[in-house]
């Protein structure tokens, strides 16, 4: 698929799902606030409960671009760890270090932060990790690789060039961006991330599977 073919996918979904998944289509949704297709403009009627559910539990994959089969076993791990289910869920999947590759501005999309991990420009605590899943444990610290430091898209990121699209830095991280590298301090709250999700709807979803 090629870059402006991914462009309009990714705009077409988070008109679809009501959320901005990528700096573009956050233009595009103030523009049309409305679903895409020809019925977009027009009152939906009245989701079941069902639809609902779904609605949140795709948002919530939407926007770290992960598949079912990641979101459902996150879940479970989730379920069975104290506290509630819903925070949890977010908890974890916000460790992820694609994720926290992208807070930390070294990115300015997902799928952005999926690739420099995926092609290995990634440290976490000077190990290479090219797994986007990779869960960064509190206290360590990622880094873009020093080799890498001088590509374009770093230079960039180092140039604080994607503050101005991506939310605040969230507390939980400390970053030095001219330094491309940020520590993730502490497990993040759900009241901290910045994601738009109804988390006991997806709790919900799938407990009624």
């Amino acid at each position: 698929m090629s870059t402006r073919s991914r462009t309009r996918s990714k705009t077409r979904l988070s008109r679809a799902l009501g959320i901005p998944l990528t700096p573009k289509a956050a233009k595009y949704l103030e523009k049309r606030p409305y679903a895409p297709g020809e019925h977009g403009r027009t009152k939906r009627k009245t989701d079941s409960d069902y639809a609902v559910r779904l609605r949140e539990k795709q948002r919530l994959r939407a926007q770290y671009g992960i598949r079912e089969a990641q979101l459902r076993r996150v879940f479970e791990e989730a379920r069975k760890a104290q506290g509630l289910t819903g925070e949890n869920l977010v908890e974890l999947l916000e460790m992820r270090l694609d994720a926290l590759v992208l807070r930390s501005g070294f990115a300015r999309t997902t799928a952005q932060a999926r690739q420099m991990v995926v092609h290995r420009h990634i440290l976490v605590d000077g190990q290479l990790v090219d797994r986007p899943s990779f869960r960064v444990k509190a206290g360590s610290m990622i880094h873009v690789k020093p080799r890498s430091e001088e590509m374009e898209p770093f230079q960039v990121a180092a140039a604080g060039a994607h503050v101005d699209v991506l939310p605040p830095l969230p507390s939980y991280l400390e970053v030095e961006i001219d330094k491309l590298q940020a520590v993730l301090v502490r497990r993040p709250k759900r009241s901290e991330v910045p994601v738009t999700c109804e988390v006991q709807l997806v709790v919900e979803y799938y407990a009624a599977r």
